[in-house]
């Protein structure tokens, strides 16, 4: 399959899920393409694909920086935004040797805390002068667009520098009140440790760190909270209490 035809395939696969709602598209070796709507994944061919179909599917997405970190490391993860349909998070993998991938939609209008029904009280945390918040929570609880719900929130009402680090970066904030950095491991920066190192002399008033990942993202998470910022970031952990342990 030519590059060409491969992302044209793609690109009807994400109509076809956005049309009907759907919020993940898979891509996965001797089974059809297959989307979830409503927690529900349903086949949307009767074709099951080839390694070869999804190994060109996946290269079709990739620039040359993710086409060789994947080729290093078999695992991507990045966002891509094909014009005219939207923004989706793309993670390529590898199981029993065949390459996978999995598109997740990412909505196009900013989240907002009272559409989200979340607590009004987090309005108060987020107009927070310093400190350091954290959301735990399972694969697809709303971690990410809690957070991003907060981020838009004191977009609008405040004035400041704004700085998010992500892998990938998936909810776009236009400048508002506030001037916001979004910076992208992998494309705007070589690693979490340079970027984080380098983000106080950025003068920041938040720091968005998509996702704590090990003890030295921690160790920065705490010390931005303790130089006087507000720092917002994810951790997978099913409680709080799983998450200080």
């Amino acid at each position: 399959m030519e590059r060409d035809q491969a992302s044209k395939f793609v690109n009807d696969l994400l109509r076809l899920m956005v049309s009907r709602n759907g919020s993940d598209l898979f891509l996965t070796a001797d089974f059809p393409p297959a989307i979830k709507v409503d927690g529900k994944v349903t086949k949307v061919s009767p074709q099951p694909l080839t390694s070869q179909h999804t190994l060109a599917l996946t290269r079709s997405v990739m620039n040359d920086k993710q086409a060789a970190e994947f080729e290093r490391t078999k695992e991507c993860n990045f966002a891509i935004s094909p014009q005219g349909i939207g923004r989706f998070r793309v993670n390529a993998f590898v199981q029993q040797g065949h390459v996978g991938l999995v598109l997740r939609t990412i909505p196009q209008t900013l989240p907002t805390i009272d559409g989200l029904n979340l607590p009004q009280v987090l309005k108060d945390v987020t107009m927070t002068k310093r400190g350091l918040v954290i959301f735990v929570g399972a694969t697809g609880s709303g971690k990410s667009t809690s957070l991003a719900a907060m981020v838009d929130f004191r977009n609008e009402n405040s004035y400041g520098h704004i700085i998010t680090i992500e892998d990938p970066v998936e909810f776009v904030h236009p400048h508002k009140n506030c001037i916001v950095t979004q910076r992208e491991v992998g494309i705007d920066t070589e690693g979490w440790g340079q970027a984080l190192k380098n983000t106080l002399r950025q003068a920041p008033d938040v720091i968005l760190m998509g996702e704590i990942r090990d003890r030295e993202t921690m160790e920065h998470a705490v010390a931005f909270a303790e130089t006087g910022h507000l720092c917002m970031a994810t951790l997978h952990a099913n409680s709080a209490n799983q998450a200080l342990d």
